[in-house]
């Protein structure tokens, strides 16, 4: 393009000015992602309890996962390659979420009528929101696309909150809740597809340089850049994606088994603050990442999981206990909430700085795929908790320790192995 400007990478800009609605525009973002969170967080905790009689409600949520996961792939490449608008995928959304949320309000327990509204139907519809959404944002902040997505994808972990602390109070009113959230949910993304829409092609925010930005110092010291521009078919040829994409299946499953066992003990003011933890700590976790670098906050993000999976463990084993019991569980709550979600920023912006800019967000959206096998993982273990808790419990710490430990060892693709990590 003939404006274009081209930094010392040789990435071109198309500076412009700001739109006075971008502010706006995040926010709907925000708001839209935590209107999906109910659909799997609150489906985690309210359906699927440890109790053989809701074992139907774990095969629901696997299937839901998968389609959730799914759904954001093809959704996203449509859209950037303006196949398909904004407002047409967030309208479908719209409708599929309010469906999949009034069904799981009117329906219990495994059933084609479940399987159909909330896990098929309901998680495809999440997927087109948590995809787009992502995708909007991630455009339209340029300049700090990781920070802000963070942010949105954190309110997809607590967007459950009301919903749970709603369920504690008022355990039998758990049906019309979903109702409500239903009808709340399609009126936030109806008007999110009316008003949010992406940039032009190659836009950057005007009151930002973008070469001074390429070339700040303590950017780079903790995000480096890429050593090229990867395609998904060359990130694909490279081992580090695969390595990426079993992290998430790792830590995936993880993170949804805690709800489902901590739900299970009846404690839903330690459900409400693990979820809540679970959305706060992405953000967090991105303002700890680029002061001290995305790996050595991934790793501590995988340790703090896996330490929360030995406290819950030992808390579970002694629930007969009642002092020390509680005061544990509530501990692993903290430290699983607090490694239950972060990574998944944070392996978004990995992939950014690993594979290049120009095909992060479909190269990431490869890797995120990956959670409809977190999803299956997950549900294996709950089935497992019904009868050995904190057998599975440590069996979830051993997944989130191999991501833990193998982080420090990922490597820029493209680089010679023989070159020191």
């Amino acid at each position: 393009m003939e404006n274009a400007i081209k930094d010392w990478r040789g990435r071109s800009y198309l500076p412009g000015p700001v739109p006075a609605d971008r502010v706006r525009m995040f926010r709907l973002a925000l708001a839209s992602m935590a209107v999906i969170s109910p659909l799997q967080y609150g489906y985690a905790a309210l359906h699927t309890g440890l109790h053989t009689s809701q074992a139907g409600g774990l095969t629901l949520l696997a299937v839901w996962i998968a389609c959730q996961a799914a759904g954001a792939l093809p959704a996203l490449h449509l859209v950037r390659r303006r196949r398909l608008g904004v407002r047409t995928c967030l309208a479908a959304g719209a409708a599929l979420t309010g469906l999949g949320l009034a069904t799981a309000g009117l329906t219990s327990g495994l059933s084609p009528a479940a399987l159909a509204g909330y896990a098929v139907l309901g998680g495809l519809g999440a997927g087109l929101v948590y995809g787009v959404c992502g995708e909007v944002v991630s455009s339209w902040y340029p300049e700090r696309p990781a920070a802000r997505v963070g942010l949105i994808t954190g309110a997809f972990g607590y967007g459950a909150v009301p919903l749970l602390l709603w369920a504690g109070l008022f355990p039998a009113m758990t049906g019309p809740a979903f109702l409500v959230m239903a009808a709340v949910a399609t009126a936030v993304l109806a008007t999110a597809a009316r008003h949010l829409r992406l940039p032009p092609a190659l836009w950057w925010p005007l009151d930002v340089d973008p070469r001074s930005h390429a070339l700040d110092a303590a950017r780079l010291r903790t995000a480096p850049e890429a050593v090229k521009q990867f395609g998904i078919a060359q990130a694909l040829r490279t081992r580090t994606l695969p390595a990426l994409a079993l992290m998430l299946v790792c830590a995936g499953a993880v993170s949804v088994l805690d709800v489902i066992v901590v739900a299970g003990t009846g404690a839903w003011g330690a459900v409400a603050l693990l979820v809540a933890l679970n959305g706060a700590g992405r953000s967090v976790a991105m303002r700890a990442s680029e002061l001290h670098g995305r790996r050595r906050v991934l790793a501590a993000v995988f340790g703090a999981l896996a330490l929360g999976q030995v406290l819950l463990a030992v808390a579970v084993q002694n629930a007969h206990e009642r002092p020390g019991g509680t005061l544990l569980l509530w501990l692993g709550a903290v430290a699983a909430g607090l490694g239950g979600g972060a990574f998944y920023p944070l392996l978004a912006s990995l992939v950014r700085e690993l594979f290049g800019a120009e095909r992060a967000t479909e190269i990431h959206a490869v890797v995120y795929s990956a959670k409809a096998v977190a999803g299956a993982v997950a549900a294996g273990l709950a089935f497992v908790a019904l009868s050995a808790p904190g057998a599975a419990l440590l069996a979830a710490a051993a997944l989130a320790a191999l991501p833990a430990l193998a982080t420090p060892r990922l490597r820029l693709p493209g680089l010679p192995a023989t070159i020191p990590l």
